[in-house]
């Protein structure tokens, strides 16, 4: 991609889905046109039917770019307002070889695009990407940060605990070589959710490598509540379980671990009702080992934030894995019928 030193860099086309992002757009779009990287770079947003003032910042961001040689800002409709449609929408609408995922509430590293454009080059992977870093800014985001990014709350992923550069399952959002993203058709719009696992999947069976390193690092503000936290969870479990059905042979360990915790504990409070208290171990024992988990989880942590990561471990736990064991065949089954998306056209 640049084997030359003195060739330029490759230009980057970062993707932006948004909806009711008006706490957090400026803020992540300003990190990107702060990068700290010397090619052509667009940002392109798909606006979703947001209710706030996401749609006027926007319209802001546009207007205060408009002269600018580089860092232009775009926006597109996504009336959808479904995350891989919007990602279509602005792949369809940017322009240049690199393609950077970006969320509405991610903030990028400052040296992020350049870093990721080094590391395309040297592994040859198709998509790279890092970690996701969580961080609040009130108690229960601390909490829910410190939750994401402890083994105790998500396992072994890399890219919720850091770890070494390796080749990977998945990554957090990414940044793709277009090509690839092109032979795979972009995103599968019937994946609400799980979608940049499903489509890392297709690239991986393509032959493609996905690459973690922790060099690249995206800030991420969790949930604001224990409601929204939930639904989160319950969709992330119940496309994951769409994806495994999709996709033969693609779940492991690790996923089935919040589902099977989820009927352990029910049937330890059933049994512990209805047949011998001694079963209520079970229910026991996990709310002794998420409050031990807690403890280094939270260091350096007020005490308030540090009381609440029980219940962000507990909701995360069993709402994925609820979200898991109901998720309705139906879905995989509409997901089967649209077979893969649509191929993206180059512009």
């Amino acid at each position: 991609m640049n084997a030359n030193p003195d060739a330029p860099l490759p230009a980057v086309s970062v993707i932006m889905p948004v909806l009711d992002e008006e706490r957090h757009l400026r803020g992540a779009v300003q990190a990107i046109l702060a990068q700290e990287y010397a090619g052509e770079m667009e940002v392109v947003i798909a606006l979703g039917p947001s209710t706030d003032r996401t749609d006027e910042i926007a319209a802001e961001l546009v207007a205060e770019t408009a002269s600018h040689a580089n860092g232009r800002v775009h926006t597109v409709p996504n009336p959808t307002g479904r995350t891989p449609a919007a990602l279509n929408a602005a792949i369809k609408a940017s322009r240049h070889p690199i393609v950077v995922r970006v969320d509405g509430h991610g903030i990028l590293s400052p040296n992020y695009i350049a870093t990721a454009v080094r590391l395309l080059e040297e592994t040859g992977a198709q998509n790279v990407g890092g970690i996701m870093h969580a961080e609040g800014e009130n108690d229960w985001e601390h909490a829910v940060a410190a939750a994401m990014t402890s083994k105790i709350g998500v396992g072994n992923a890399a890219f919720h605990t850091g770890g070494e550069a390796q080749q990977a399952e998945t990554v957090y959002l990414g940044v793709f070589r277009r090509e690839a993203l092109e032979q795979q058709g972009g995103y599968n719009e019937e994946f609400i959710r799980a979608q940049d696992w499903e489509l890392n999947f297709r690239i991986r069976e393509a032959g493609g490598l996905i690459w973690f390193s922790p060099e690249l690092k995206v800030s991420y503000r969790p949930r604001p509540s224990v409601k929204a936290l939930a639904k989160q969870y319950k969709d992330y479990g119940r496309w994951r379980h769409v994806v495994a059905r999709y996709h033969e042979g693609s779940i492991n360990l690790r996923y089935l671990a919040p589902p099977t915790a989820v009927l352990a504990i029910a049937a330890g409070l059933v049994a512990g009702a209805v047949l011998t208290p001694w079963a209520l171990v079970i229910p026991g024992g996990y709310l002794a080992a998420i409050a031990l988990g807690s403890v280094p989880a939270g260091k350096g942590l007020p005490l308030k934030a540090r009381l609440q990561i029980p219940v962000a471990l507990a909701t995360m736990h069993m709402c994925w894995g609820w979200g898991f064991l109901t998720s309705p065949r139906a879905l995989a089954k509409k997901v089967i019928a649209s077979r893969r998306p649509a191929v993206l056209a180059s512009n």
